[in-house]
Formats: structure tokens, sequence, C-alpha cells
């Protein structure tokens, strides 16, 4: 449930919080954020909690601790920059929008606060006193809410003017519906049922959506694996007959006199093993010719669908199996996320899986998902294979076109891959590690030194008739690099699990 106006009338009037001075702001999640305030009659310590997550938009005092971000996320410490130790001025709802706006005064500056707790278009924008926007915790240029653009919702806009952040219904400021407060369980201030409420029932209806969403994204990739599994049995089925293709061959050569010029088919009878001359019609078989070809090239091309048929199969079977643990691996991972009964630690393991990074049983337990070596470096994965299989299996199955790929010039070695992340350039250090490893997993580490060259994953392609895994770059880029032993060391200590 959100809170309707009524009830977030009844909500500010209790909290009572002009006058009170802000100390501490936590942000817990993309969607949560939490402001400790200090003053009220009595004076003390009242920590707000504001939720923009659908279905459960909401402000109230909490009584709850509230759980911290592993790292420092982006509008919680422009907040801190902007609103600590200031004083809240005003706190008011515009009307009846379920608009909140806090007028925050910091010496001699000060600065709007607006709370918009719409289901489907929650925010907090931060503005000047002359409507400015300075930032949101949620940026949505389409709706004109982040950096640069104007927000005032408490003006009516001209006739015929569209004005971001302002509802209109029949050319009235989204006027008064009959809502009412609602009677809730419990006993104590109509703000500590509300948190004595959504401490009971949000959790379960947070986390049922995390599952839902868990079920859908790791369905598709299955999905997509199953697919990909359908067409290699295929593959294999035709391989496994390959020996057929050897007797074609040898059937066209044998009856080389009898296929006329131009012919697209040729019929003719199976060997006999024991000699014996009795025939069937089981026994005939009809084979296709390509009618631009004379039979002994017809007959070669038999043959060398019969080589790559028999060399094939087994990498065809090798494929198949690691679908098949791939598979394994999801379903698994599902099982494991959709078990987890904490909605804030199931979205950072969600988080997780997205990122490409593996999610593991216990901690300390080593498992390996992937082939090769996996490094976390801060927020970049970076995918290291060590042999000619492991860099096969990554370039088949682990990396997309976006992801970058580094190689030592000269040298064998290791195929070192950083996973694109959307929306952000490599940086100059990820780079360097990157390529640290690259020559640390090759047979030019005795040297110290070594020039690499690097490039997209879909610039590749592979050397035709080539060994397993050699492809050939395009578009490629150099760069030099010397070894660096505490770099080194320090992406050691990042490995995400041992091999």
């Amino acid at each position: 449930m959100s809170l309707n106006w009524k009830e977030i009338d009844l909500i500010l009037h209790e909290l009572a919080l002009p006058g009170m001075q802000i100390q501490k702001i936590y942000q817990s999640t993309y969607d949560v954020l939490a402001v400790q305030v200090y003053g009220g009659v009595p004076r003390g310590t009242h920590c707000i909690l504001v939720c923009l997550s659908p279905r459960a938009c909401r402000i109230h005092e909490t009584f709850c601790p509230v759980p911290k971000s592993e790292k420092p996320l982006r509008f919680a410490e422009f907040l801190k920059s902007r609103i600590i130790n200031g004083r809240i001025e005003e706190a008011v709802q515009l009307g009846h929008d379920r608009i909140i706006r806090l007028t925050v005064k910091r010496g001699e500056t000060s600065c709007r606060i607006y709370i918009k707790l719409w289901s489907n278009a929650a925010n907090v924008i931060v503005t000047d006193t002359a409507g400015l926007i300075l930032d949101a915790m949620k940026r949505l240029p389409k709706r004109g809410e982040t950096a640069g653009f104007s927000y005032g919702p408490e003006n009516a806009p001209a006739p015929g003017v569209r004005q971001v952040g302002v509802r209109q219904v029949d050319g009235e400021r989204n006027p008064a519906k009959d809502y009412q407060v609602r009677d809730l369980p419990g006993a104590g201030s109509f703000n500590r049922r509300v948190d004595d409420w959504y401490t009971e029932h949000s959790g379960a209806l947070s986390l049922e959506q995390l599952r839902e969403e868990v079920r859908r994204t790791l369905g598709k990739s299955r999905i997509r694996l199953e697919t990909a599994l359908e067409r290699l049995r295929e593959k294999e089925a035709d391989y496994t007959e390959g020996e057929r293709f050897r007797e074609y061959g040898d059937l066209i050569l044998a009856n080389s006199a009898s296929v006329e010029a131009g012919a697209s088919w040729l019929e003719a009878e199976r060997f006999s093993p024991d000699g014996d001359s009795d025939r069937r019609s089981s026994d005939l078989v009809r084979i296709e010719l390509d009618p631009r070809k004379n039979p002994a090239k017809n007959a070669e091309g038999y043959y060398e669908k019969y080589r790559k048929a028999k060399s094939g199969l087994g990498d065809v079977r090798e494929e198949i199996a690691a679908g098949e643990r791939e598979i394994k691996r999801i379903t698994e991972t599902e099982e494991r996320l959709l078990a987890e009964t904490n909605p804030l630690k199931l979205q950072a393991l969600f988080k997780k899986i997205r990122k490409g990074t593996p999610v593991r049983e216990e901690r300390g337990k080593k498992g390996q998902k992937r082939p090769g070596l996996s490094f976390a470096d801060g927020d970049w994965l970076i995918l290291v294979g060590r042999n000619a299989g492991e860099n096969d299996e990554l370039l088949r199955r682990h990396v997309k076109g976006s992801d970058l790929w580094l190689h030592v010039r000269d040298w064998g070695g290791s195929y070192v891959f950083i996973k694109y992340r959307p929306g952000k350039t490599v940086p100059l250090e990820i780079l360097l590690d990157a390529g640290n490893l690259a020559l640390f997993y090759s047979k030019g580490r005795a040297s110290g030194r070594g020039d690499l060259y690097y490039t997209q994953v879909k610039y590749l392609r592979r050397a035709k008739n080539g060994p397993k895994g050699l492809v050939i770059p395009a578009q490629e880029k150099n760069l030099g690099i010397v070894l660096d032993r505490n770099r080194l060391k320090r992406l050691e200590e990042s490995k995400l699990y041992q091999p």
C-alpha cells in the first residue's frame, strides 16, 4: 500500500519537522533514503524513512535499524554535501498532490527538497530557492527531473502549458478525493503504526517482486541456452551419421562412369561387405550431386563433410556438456536466490549476477562457475583464459561483442577480457590491470615487458581451419606493458575463486 494525502498530512503533523537539525543521511538502496534529525518535543533523535518503491511509496518515522549500503551511493553523498547540519525551516504537503516540500537552511544558503510519493513516478528532487534542479534521486531527463531543469509543482501551469511534476484532472490541479486515514492495527502514534505495518508487510512485498525478477531474468538465460543446445544436438546427430558421407564419396567414385554431365542425383547400390550380389531395393541409395561439378569434385565434397563430422563431433559434444553445466549452474543459482528471505541481501546478490559475478553458496567455499580465472577489479570484472580450451570456452559462452579482448603480441598465452559496463568507458587503470594479467599469463612473462593489442570481441574473427580458439583481430589498438608486481599482488587478492 502507498500512503494517501490525508495520511501524509497526519504523518507530517506528528513529526513536526520544522526547527529540527539534520544530522545524518543513509541511502540503503537506489529507492530508500533515511534522514536522522534532532529536535522535536520531547527533544531527541528521530529517523525519517523515505521509500520510493512501487506500491510502497511512503514517508514516516521508523523505529527499526536502517541497513546501510556497502558503499556510498551518489544521491546520499550529494545530500550530505548540501544539508548535513542544516535546519528544516518548512515541511508541508502541496495541496493534495502527495508532494512534500522541505526547505532546509544551512548557513546562509537554502535549498528545497521535493518528495514526490507517486507510485509509478516517485522521486526526491533537490532545487535551489529559484526552482533550478540541483540533483534528483532518480535522474529522469525525459520528465525533466535532472540537474539543469526547473521544477516548481507549487505553481499552477498556464492554460495549455504542461508543467513537469503537476498532474491535472478536468483542468484543475489534482482535486482532493474521498480518502480516509486508514485504521492500522497497533498502538501509539500513526507514524508508529505505519512503521509497524510496513515492517511486517513491505519486506514480503518487495521480496516477492525481486523473486519474480530473478525468475524472469534467469529464465530468459535458461531458454536461450536450451535453444542453443537443441541446435547443437541436431548438429551432433548429423556428425554421428558422418560415416555415410564417406560411403557417398566412395559410391560416387565407383559409379563415376555412369554419372551424366549436369546430373543432380545418383542412384547407386550400397557396397556388400560379403560380396553378395543379391540386392534389394532397400540397398539402393540416392545421393545428391552438385550439377556444376564432376564426379571427383562431388566425391571430394562428401569426403570433406566426413572429415568435418569426424573432427567436429568431439567439439560439439564438449559444447553440449558445457551448455548442460551452464543450465545446471543457472538453475542452482536461481534456487539459491529464491531461498533468500532478506530482500536487501537478495537485491545485492542479484545485482552481482547481472554484473557477471558468480554467487557463491558460502563464503570461502571454492567452486568455479566459469573457465579460467575471474577478478573483481573495483566495479569491473576481468576474465582470464589460461589455455586454448579456456580461451575458446570464454569466447563461445562468457563474453559479448562489447567486451574488451587483450592478448600479448608475438607470444602464446591467455586471452583476457574486460566485461563491458553499460555507459562506461574502461578506465586506464583497469586496462593496465588487464594488460598485466595478459602478460603474466603468457610465455613472455620472463621478459618482464611486452606489447599487447586489444579490441572489442565483436571485431574478432575465428581463423578458418585454425587451432581451437585462434582468432584474428581487427580495429586493434596497441598497449605497452611492464609487469608491476604490486599491481599483480592486488589483483591476486581480488580473485573471485581459485581454480
